[in-house]
Order: structure tokens, then C-alpha cells, then sequence
């Protein structure tokens, strides 16, 4: 079971981003996250006629590591770390900090 998820809502705690939360959208193998308005890059994209694409530089989302992210926590305001415990037979993610259940 990942710590995060799609959905969840995070704070970065490392990097040019630092402080800013946001959603992730993606979670990928390697470990990387996709998080909405976050980790943005100039990228230059050359028109394509056939599709109706302009061309010109465009902000695209980039991953960042999962590792330079913590999850919000809403009753603390703040990042908390994540633990997974065993309840009726199902994981379960709690908040570290108080205990309380991550999806409930």
C-alpha cells in the first residue's frame, strides 16, 4: 500500500516549491508524483496544423519526487508523516501525529 494516493493533498517539503499544496493527479512506478500547480517548467512546443496545436512555450506540470512531499494534514494544518496499520483485516493510513485515519 502507497502512503500517497491519487487525490490526496500535499505540501512540499523540499525544493524551489517549498510550502505550496497541491493534488496529486498521478502517481507513477518510479516513485515520482504528478501534483497539480506544482513543479512547473517552460516548455517550447512547435505548431502541428494537422491537430489544431499552436505552437509557443507552455507551463507544464513535471513529477517530483515522493520523497520531497508530505501529506496535509487538515487538523494540524501542517505536513504529517504517514503510517499503515492493520484494522479488521483492511490497511489502514493513519496520521502519525494524532492517530487519526487518513480516508475516514
Amino acid at each position: 500500500m502507497n502512503r500517497l494516493r491519487k487525490g490526496d493533498e500535499v505540501i512540499v517539503i523540499a525544493g524551489k516549491d517549498k510550502g505550496k499544496r497541491g493534488s496529486v493527479s498521478r502517481v507513477m512506478q518510479n516513485g515520482k508524483l504528478l501534483v497539480d500547480g506544482i513543479n512547473l517548467a517552460k516548455k517550447h512546443v512547435k505548431p502541428n496544423p494537422m491537430t489544431g496545436e499552436q505552437g509557443g512555450i507552455v507551463s507544464k506540470e513535471m513529477p517530483i519526487d515522493a520523497s520531497n512531499v508530505a501529506l496535509y494534514n487538515p487538523e494540524t494544518k501542517k505536513a504529517d508523516r504517514v503510517g499503515i496499520k492493520v484494522e479488521d483485516d483492511k490497511k489502514v493510513r493513519f496520521f502519525k501525529s494524532n492517530g487519526k485515519a487518513v480516508d475516514a
